[in-house]
């Protein structure tokens, strides 16, 4: 219950940042601080921004990319560095660990898809960061799948909300998980295709 009352607490608290007039600096830090350690995506600041300044959408979804990107590779340096002493005591507190010790496994093989569909899905992208560190993830791909699915995200929030306004905000709201996987699979079976036609 606690837990719960405090994640509640945080999100009231950045849907008001949301309105304030340093409402672009607040979504850099938790755009940088959400792909390291902070449980609240910035989606949440990042819909009600664009719907009150439609013309700054661009703007808006070029920071909040930017700024995720940064806060991935501090991520990436927890998990070189500090995975003992902060990141497992993080995931744990969060309830991650025993996700992270599965997605671990399988970065031999898939790391930069893993990278690319947590930067794309709600799935908490800070134990996709850590992860690649622990792994030891070629930096640059690292770098250029996180670019990608980040701005692929971003930026597609931002055109639908820029296109199709206050109708839109509620549908994400409601939708984003399903909407995150089923472009996932699309993007998947796309290239699935290319290799056997």
């Amino acid at each position: 219950m606690f837990f719960t009352g405090f994640i509640r607490k945080i999100y009231d608290w950045i849907i008001r940042l949301s309105g304030n007039r340093n409402a672009l600096m607040w979504l850099f830090i938790i755009s940088f601080v959400e792909s390291s350690f902070f449980p609240i995506p910035p989606d949440i600041m990042l819909i009600p921004m664009i719907l009150a300044t439609p013309k700054e959408a661009w703007k808006i979804a070029g920071v909040c990319t930017i700024a995720s990107v940064i806060g991935a590779y501090l991520g990436y340096i927890i998990g070189v560095y500090f995975f003992q002493l902060i990141a497992e005591p993080l995931l744990n507190f969060y309830g991650y660990l025993d996700k992270f010790n599965e997605f671990k496994n399988l970065y031999e093989e898939y790391g930069a898809w893993i990278v690319f569909g947590a930067g794309i899905t709600p799935f908490p992208y800070k134990i996709i960061t850590i992860a690649s560190g622990v792994v030891h993830l070629n930096l640059v791909v690292f770098t250029i799948a996180s670019v990608i699915a980040r701005g692929l995200r971003f930026f597609l929030i931002a055109w639908l909300l820029k296109t199709y306004g206050a109708k839109m905000r509620i549908f994400i709201e409601k939708n984003l998980g399903w909407l995150s996987v089923l472009f996932l699979v699309l993007l998947f079976g796309g290239f699935i295709l290319i290799k056997f036609l």
